[in-house]
C-alpha cells in the first residue's frame, strides 16, 4: 500500500502540471503515476526520499531527450516524464545471450550523451549551505573510499580498497575532457520505446570522462554474474565501447576496478552484508589480475 504522504505529493503534483492519473505503483526508492496530460501518455515519479535521483529532471531537462526519457515538468523529488511503451528493460537481452547486441546498444546510447554538452558542469556540492549537489563529479564520489576507512567496517579486504582509492583518485586527477555522464547507465536503466527506440531513465548525473560510464555496465546484468565475471566477457565488452567511441581501453578497465570497490562500499554503507562472494567484489579481483598485461 502506498503511503498517504506520497499520495498527497502524488495529487499536488498532477494539478500542477495538468495529469489525469489511471493508475500508481510503487518501487522502494518511488511512487509512479500513469496517466495523461494533453492526450499523450506520460509517467509521473516522485521520488521518496532526497539522494541520487532527487534532482534527475534538472539532470534530463540537460540532455533534452538525447539518448533520454523526455522530461516535461520537474520539481525537487519529482519529475514528468514521457511514458515509454513497451518499456521493454535492456536487460531482457543480455539474460537471453545476446549480451553483445545489448552493449552495442548501450553504446549507442553513450555516444549520444556524450555528444551534449550541456552550459555548466560545475558541481555544486561545496557551495557554503548546500545540502545536495546537483551535479556532482566524481572526485565528490572518491570520498566513499575515505568515509569506509574511518568506520569500523573490515568486510572490504583492505588491500582492495587502497588500491581501488588510489588508483581513482589518480584518474580523477587525469581526465581528459570531462562532462556530465548518467552516473549509472546499465541494463536495468534502459527502456525500449517503440516511437524512439532504446532510451536511458534515472540517471543520477556526475560530472567525469565518458570511460567511466563503464563501470556499471561491467558489473551487470546482476541475474548472471557469471557473465561479467568472464575476463571474455569484460575484454569483448570493452573493445566494443573503445572501437564504438573511441575510448582509452586501459582507463575504462581501470575505472571499472576501481568503481567496482566502490561500489562494494556504497552497498555497506546501505545496509548490506558484504561476504567474498560479492560480485563487485569478485569483479574487482578479476579485472585487478588484468591491470598488469
Amino acid at each position: 500500500m502506498i503511503e498517504s504522504k506520497f499520495l498527497d505529493r502524488i495529487q499536488k503534483h498532477a494539478r500542477e502540471w495538468g495529469v489525469i492519473v489511471a493508475d500508481t505503483s510503487q518501487t522502494e526508492s518511488s511512487v509512479m503515476a500513469f496517466g495523461t496530460r494533453d492526450n499523450h501518455a506520460v509517467v509521473l515519479k516522485i521520488i521518496k526520499q532526497p539522494g541520487d535521483e532527487w534532482h534527475s529532471g534538472r539532470i534530463l531537462e540537460a540532455f533534452n531527450g538525447n539518448g533520454f526519457a523526455r522530461v516535461y515538468e520537474h520539481a525537487p523529488g519529482a519529475v514528468l516524464l514521457e511514458r515509454l511503451r513497451p518499456g521493454t528493460p535492456l536487460v531482457d537481452l543480455g539474460l537471453n545471450d545476446r549480451d553483445e547486441e545489448a552493449t552495442g546498444i548501450l553504446a549507442d546510447i553513450m555516444r549520444q550523451i556524450s555528444s551534449i554538452k550541456p552550459a555548466t558542469f560545475e558541481s555544486e556540492s561545496t557551495t557554503p549551505g548546500a545540502t545536495l549537489p546537483h551535479w556532482p563529479t566524481v572526485q565528490d564520489w572518491a570520498r566513499g573510499f575515505e568515509r569506509y576507512r574511518e568506520s569500523a567496517d573490515e568486510q572490504i579486504p583492505k588491500h582492495l580498497v587502497d588500491a581501488g582509492q588510489r588508483l581513482f583518485l589518480d584518474l580523477c586527477a587525469s581526465q581528459q575532457r570531462p562532462g556530465l555522464l548518467h552516473g549509472d547507465l546499465q541494463h536495468y536503466n534502459v527502456l525500449f520505446d517503440s516511437a524512439r527506440g532504446w532510451l536511458a531513465i534515472d540517471p543520477k548525473g556526475v560530472v567525469g570522462e565518458i570511460e567511466y560510464e563503464l563501470g556499471a555496465v561491467l558489473r551487470n546484468p546482476a541475474e548472471r554474474p557469471e557473465l561479467f565475471l568472464s575476463r571474455s566477457t569484460i575484454e569483448r565488452r570493452l573493445e566494443q565501447f573503445s572501437t564504438k567511441l573511441n575510448l582509452d581501453y586501459e582507463r575504462a578497465l581501470a575505472w571499472a576496478f576501481a568503481q567496482a570497490v566502490l561500489s562494494a562500499i556504497w552497498s555497506v554503507e546501505d545496509g548490506f552484508k558484504i561476504e567474498a562472494s560479492n560480485p563487485s567484489l569478485r569483479l574487482a579481483s578479476v579485472i585487478q589480475g588484468m591491470l598488469g598485461d
